[in-house]
């Protein structure tokens, strides 16, 4: 107990060091010191080696970068609709004639009425087959639309010079790869790095999910980088990083925002698909506002000015201009007419708004007023419709005050999750394999080490590595995993390759693993490991601590959830699937017979809970097994029949795990080898000692552990001989009596 206790403590201290690391490490408010002058010290290198020729241009940025120095110089944000201009985003679109076919009339009524009661200078959208939804709106004739491709864009295709690359023929840019495009205006340029990750050659799904940036492509978003300084702001290098592809997680993520440790801000996009959304953005005097919209709800309200807390960017927005602003700036849209725009601050009314031309809504402030702490600013917007939307936003007037994005959010955004998925792979090979390896060459304890907690989890582990059928089965097959091909195919229509752990190699070419790592962890999360518990239940004898045990599996499940989930997994199987015993399947749903025999209901209870507690195991790998054979036929379909014939991890381990099964209900009951005699000298005399004070009374009954045969036990106080010789060898499951 004490030693449990200590090990509870320790396993505390890693938890509240690992809790610690991860709150540092997502805390994504303003830090100052941390941000803004790692960012400086990087543009400043930039500009030095720039050269002469485009230090006149950085020069000219030196208000926006150097925020401190001159963020409070005119021009402020005031009463006229000049220096902003607005824009859109989509992303997700996903038109297709097979699913939902309301996204392509949806989707034209928005290049047609949306884009044309909101009139934005240019748009950003995922490309997908919408030629003609372009050409029939006529969008492009009226703003500058940017369309960049997306993973599905890159499905299927093996170059970029392939007719199946219809992105290079339908596109409105028509570009290959990654490209810069400055937007100019009276008063001032604003740069749109557009950063394209899709894999070249684009194997079909689900392997194409995570983009790859290589170095040359890295090299290149440098130099747009370098370019974009001489631009008041740039969007995806540095004010923020405009995405979408995650599709709001099926609905648990509505919001998906974070914030970089250089103070980029990374802005993720719910869908269009499904989910109908767009997002208008603005730049009011070199400062960014946005607002997440649904189609067709109106209207449509944006507060350019102040801007909302939680977004300012110091080291690269001009923050002295709302502070030496004159008035409250407000974009309003809606199909029908905009008859009223009203403001209120902390609650206290601050009267109406007057249109400044265009969308633009304005009201005077006092900015002093709020100079201090976090304020609550809401606008309540009115059409003639009889429509009436609220926008309601927290800002602040202090420098270095910036409220933090959510802890999950940041972690879905900002971790590299190659790096992640390579680490649990690895992690869950290694368990695999380490506990194969381990207990096939692991000397049996001795009888005063076999009980206990853990004592029926090695004692399973012992036999399944210790018979050559299941050791060698399970070794092959997880090494298979993560070395051997998982499949051979077509991984492109007419270009033949194969899919590892590591990557894909299709003609010659070779992209390194990124979503197969996690394909991995599923893999063996959800088989290879489940398969191996299953077959340790099978082969083992009945716990008679259930729900000990029940209650133990879930004590580790509650602290290492935390820590590691798919281990916290393991632990579960291990602990739950040790309720029953026998080496026959309908030996798993009978009750074990006990030493002295059940009476009344407690035998009828014992029964039902065994046979529960069995079918319910028994189904749970059943249900296993189904999943395994739905991936073979995801297999089938997607990839066809020669790489369901030649996948080792799918096809080939679905019949390794049935015929295992098979063989674990079917086969002799495992033996495990001889002990020392040294060792069965001590056991037996010990036991011949223990008989004798049963014989004089100062025992009531001999109860050895579960390493020695059932048949060793003694079920009442009457004397019983000792054994005259060594056992030939002993069982670990029901042996013969």
């Amino acid at each position: 107990m004490l030693r449990l206790f200590g090990a509870l403590v320790l396993l505390g201290l890693a938890l509240a060091c690992l809790t610690s690391w991860l709150l540092e490490s997502y805390d994504t408010s303003w830090h100052p010191g941390r941000s803004v002058q790692r960012r400086r010290q990087e543009e400043e290198q930039q500009r030095a080696s720039a050269g002469q020729e485009s230090s006149k241009g950085a020069n000219n940025n030196n208000h926006i970068i150097n925020s401190n120095e001159n963020d409070n110089g005119p021009p402020f944000p005031g009463g006229e609709l000049n220096n902003i201009f607005w824009f859109i985003q989509v992303s997700d679109i996903h038109i297709s004639r097979f699913h939902d076919p309301k996204r392509i009339p949806d989707f034209e009524k928005f290049c047609t009425d949306t884009v044309e009661v909101i009139r934005p200078a240019l748009h950003e959208v995922e490309w997908q087959a919408y030629h003609n939804v372009l050409k029939r709106s006529r969008v492009m004739e009226r703003t500058r639309w940017i369309d960049i491709r997306g993973n599905h864009d890159a499905f299927n295709i093996i170059s970029l010079d392939s007719v199946n690359n219809y992105y290079r023929k339908y596109s409105a840019n028509q570009k290959v790869g990654s490209f810069h495009y400055v937007h100019r205006t009276p008063f001032g340029n604003y740069s749109f790095i557009c950063a394209d990750a899709t894999l070249t050659p684009g194997p079909k799904r689900p392997y194409n999910f995570f983009g790859i940036l290589d170095q040359t492509q890295m090299d290149l978003l440098a130099g747009f980088r370098s370019e974009s300084l001489a631009s008041n702001q740039s969007v995806c290098s540095a004010v923020a990083y405009l995405c979408g592809h995650l599709h709001t997680l099926g609905g648990l993520m509505p919001v998906l925002h974070s914030r970089h440790p250089q103070g980029t801000l990374e802005l993720e996009l719910g869908d269009w698909m499904e989910n109908r959304r767009y997002r208008v953005l603005a730049f009011d005097h070199d400062l960014l506002s946005f607002s997440d919209l649904t189609f067709q709800r109106w209207p449509a309200v944006l507060i350019t000015n102040p801007k909302e807390a939680q977004y300012l960017h110091p080291a690269r927005e001009p923050l002295g201009r709302i502070r030496r602003s004159t008035h409250i700036r407000v974009l309003a849209f809606s199909e029908a007419a905009v008859t009223a725009v009203q403001v209120s601050v902390d609650g206290e009314p601050l009267g109406p708004c007057r249109s400044a031309g265009g969308p633009l809504y304005v009201l005077p402030w006092e900015p002093a007023r709020y100079a201090s702490g976090l304020h609550t600013i809401s606008v309540k917007v009115e059409d003639s419709a009889g429509r009436w939307a609220v926008k309601e936003q927290h800002f602040t007037l202090e420098q270095d005050v910036s409220p933090g994005f959510g802890l999950l959010q940041s972690f879905i955004l900002l971790t590299d999750h190659y790096v992640l998925g390579r680490a649990v792979f690895l992690a869950a090979v290694l368990l695999n394999v380490g506990a194969l390896l381990l207990f096939r060459y692991l000397g049996l304890p001795s009888a005063r080490a076999s009980v206990g907690l853990v004592a029926p989890v090695k004692l399973s582990l012992h036999l399944l590595s210790k018979t050559d059928f299941f050791f060698y089965s399970l070794l092959l097959f997880n090494l298979c995993t993560a070395f051997g091909p998982w499949f051979v195919g077509e991984l492109i229509d007419g270009h033949s390759g194969a899919c590892f752990a590591f990557g894909l190699v299709i003609d010659g070419h070779f992209l390194e693993g990124s979503l197969t790592y996690v394909v991995g962890v599923i893999q063996i999360a959800f088989y290879n490991t489940p398969l191996t518990c299953y077959l340790c239940w099978s082969l083992h004898q009945r716990c008679p601590h259930f729900f000990f045990f029940f209650f133990f599996s879930f004590f580790f499940f509650f602290f290492f959830f935390f820590l590691f989930f798919l281990f916290s997994f393991i632990f579960i199987f291990f602990f739950f699937f040790f309720f029953c015993r026998g080496n026959t399947f309908r030996s798993h749903l009978l009750p074990p017979r006990q030493p002295g025999g059940y009476h009344g209901g407690a035998a009828a209870a014992a029964a039902v809970a065994t046979a529960a507690a069995s079918l319910a195991v028994n189904l749970g790998m059943l249900l296993l097994l189904c999943w395994q054979a739905y991936s073979c036929r995801f297999l089938l379909e997607t990839y066809g029949a020669v790489a369901f014939l030649l996948s080792p991890v799918r096809t080939w381990a679905l019949a390794m795990g049935v015929l295992l099964v098979y063989r674990a209900w079917t086969g002799p009951a495992p033996r495990l080898p001889h002990r020392d005699p040294h060792h069965h000298h001590h056991r037996d005399h010990r036991d011949h000692r223990d008989h004798k004070r049963v014989a004089q009374g100062q025992l009531k009954e001999v109860t050895t552990s579960p390493w020695v045969r059932p048949s060793h036990r003694l079920a009442s106080t009457t004397p019983t001989p000792p054994p005259s010789t060594h056992s030939d060898s002993f069982h670990g499951v029901r042996g013969q009596t």
